[in-house]
């Protein structure tokens, strides 16, 4: 079975699409209804703007989806998914390919989510830090303990974690995590505390956009992060994508729950090649490739 994967944040870079849309009409039309949807000239940041120009979260995200939906539609004349996931952002691209949301629902979903992401990131300092070494079960452990809120938010693969909350709780459990025998606890170069409760404010602003969004039946499961099981009802993937903001990004386990169902070719659609690295990491017999 194949499963086509969706990458997030931070895959970026400058020219992205560039030659997919020199060479297919059909991405042509894509850019033309992105610009329009978005009301800024997405395409040409995209081609022409700097590494900086594709840091701004309100460009990042939406550049990241329609270079993914591009990609797709181009080259993806024989994309036949049995399964789709894609890891935070990512599942907006992957609602796509599944047929669940129209290219355009979801892009003005993902400009919302940007736009109130950004809103939450200036409520109050906080950030990310890349976690490795260490079991997870250590890793949330040590998090409770400390005092301000930090959390585990991204589940990137065995011994492979991000943790989000406060700047001064994620400092903190950076310190007792390099204590506990962490290889690494760096602070990430992220504007806020994705998936944590701190995105509380952004996850109420989107959910009445999300809610007012036609959800189709899809072609074939998603594997929510949220749940990281197979999810094939337009209620519960609505309902999932709700809590999506403030909870983990549940990438290893959703991996794993692929394989178990199946899934043997992990196609990767998107900027980049880090969910194939991760991919290799959670199963090493899974094939792993790009479109």
């Amino acid at each position: 079975m194949k499963a086509y994967v969706f990458p997030g944040q931070g895959s970026q870079f400058p020219g992205m699409a560039k030659d997919l849309w020199e060479e297919f009409d059909s991405v042509k039309a894509l850019f033309t209804e992105a610009n329009e949807i978005l009301g800024f000239d997405i395409q040409k940041i995209m081609f022409d703007g700097s590494a900086e120009d594709l840091k701004q979260t309100k460009v990042t995200q939406p550049a990241i989806f329609i270079h993914s939906c591009a990609l797709a539609l181009a080259k993806g004349e024989s994309m036949k998914p049995d399964m789709v996931a894609g890891h935070s952002l990512g599942e907006f691209s992957a609602l796509v390919a599944n047929k669940t949301l129209k290219f355009k629902d979801a892009l003005s979903l993902v400009s919302k989510r940007a736009q109130a992401m950004q809103k939450a990131c200036e409520l109050e300092p906080s950030t990310m830090a890349a976690v490795l070494g260490l079991e997870d079960k250590v890793v949330e452990d040590i998090c409770a303990y400390i005092d301000g809120v930090v959390v585990a938010a991204n589940y990137n693969c065995p011994g492979q974690l991000v943790i989000s909350g406060a700047t001064a709780a994620v400092e903190a459990a950076c310190e007792k995590l390099k204590e506990a025998g962490a290889k690494r606890a760096l602070l990430l170069p992220v504007g806020g505390a994705f998936h944590s409760p701190l995105m509380e404010p952004a996850r109420e602003e989107l959910a009445a956009a999300i809610e007012a969004t036609e959800f189709s039946t899809p072609i074939c499961p998603i594997y929510q992060n949220v749940t990281a099981s197979a999810v094939s009802d337009p209620a519960e993937i609505k309902k999932n994508l709700n809590k999506q903001l403030t909870a983990p990004v549940k990438w290893t386990q959703s991996v794993q729950q692929m394989v178990k169902d199946g899934a043997i070719e992990f196609i990767e659609v998107g900027p980049g090649k880090v969910l194939q690295g991760l991919v290799k990491k959670i199963n090493r017999e899974s094939e792993v490739s790009s479109l």
